[in-house]
């Protein structure tokens, strides 16, 4: 289809498939709204990991007995030369069951967002180095929360009503 040209007193009205292109690229827009994209990537990534994280616990602050045992026994650290043993599981278990709630809720609430989204990278570095043949999750993971240490928790979050309103674009 050829694009034509109508002129009018006040400007040059283009119709045709760029003019098409245009419209739904601006419905599109308006659909994955930022401050939304922002939020939901931030839940996306919060929810695997909280879930994960509160079946670690039988208490508070008690962990479940075969979470230590899954980083005494079973899990190691596929490294050159390894695979190795966790150093001082039940420490390693521990840490992962705290960060594996606490910076969950924290991208949840928007709090501390893009040193909570990092922590999850950290974290999810040390589960590829454990379970290597999970890695297009793994990567999807490292995706969502460096997208969000990159632009930010968006406007549904307290750190944007802390100030940290900069949508980074390049």
């Amino acid at each position: 289809m050829a694009m034509s040209e109508y002129q009018t007193e006040s400007a040059t009205l283009t119709v045709g498939p760029s003019n098409r292109l245009d419209r739904v690229i601006r419905r599109v827009e308006w659909i994955a709204q930022p401050w939304l994209v922002q939020m939901l990537l931030r839940l996306a990534i919060a929810v695997p990991f909280l879930k994960s994280g509160l079946l670690k616990w039988d208490d508070f602050l008690q962990l479940n007995e075969t979470v230590i045992y899954l980083f005494t026994d079973e899990f190691r650290l596929h490294l050159p030369g390894g695979p190795y043993a966790f150093p001082a599981p039940a420490l390693v278990a521990f840490l992962a069951a705290c960060g594996e709630v606490f910076l969950p809720l924290l991208l949840i609430l928007g709090l501390g967002t893009r040193l909570a989204a990092l922590g999850i990278v950290l974290m999810t570095i040390v589960i590829q180095i454990t379970v290597p043949e999970g890695w297009p999750v793994h990567l999807t993971w490292v995706a969502i929360a460096l997208a969000i240490a990159a632009f930010g928790p968006g406007r549904l979050s307290v750190d944007y009503l802390l100030g940290d309103r900069r949508l980074r674009s390049r």
